[in-house]
């Protein structure tokens, strides 16, 4: 049987003092092809070493609004894939009680 290949792209342009100034993304299997962005938090699990392995990136006209909006929303999505990868409803539930408190302490609408 054969087995099917995908991919996701990165497009990250620097200015002279590598500070990201354009971040797009390329997901055609997901109709995306370089789409802009204004912030990328990728994490990648290195099963040898037991360890997270990280980029964070994100341009330097990214508002700082937006990025509060973004870091709210990794969470909540993190909440909830937790709890599709574990089953622990109880610990999720506990990480989204911490989202609302996030939220509310940014004062961010929902």
């Amino acid at each position: 049987m054969a087995t099917k290949q995908s991919e996701i792209k990165l497009s990250i342009e620097l200015d002279e003092n590598q500070v990201p100034e354009k971040l797009q993304w390329t997901a055609e299997d997901g109709g995306v092809v370089n789409q802009e962005s204004k912030a990328i938090l990728l994490s990648v699990w290195n099963n040898q070493e037991k360890q997270t392995m990280k980029i964070d990136l994100w341009t330097k006209d990214m508002p700082v609004d937006d990025m509060k909006r973004f870091f709210y929303e990794t969470l909540v999505a993190m909440s909830d894939t937790y709890e599709r990868a574990t089953t622990d409803t109880k610990m999720a539930d506990t990480m989204r009680d911490f989202c609302e408190y996030f939220a509310e302490k940014l004062e961010l609408k929902a």
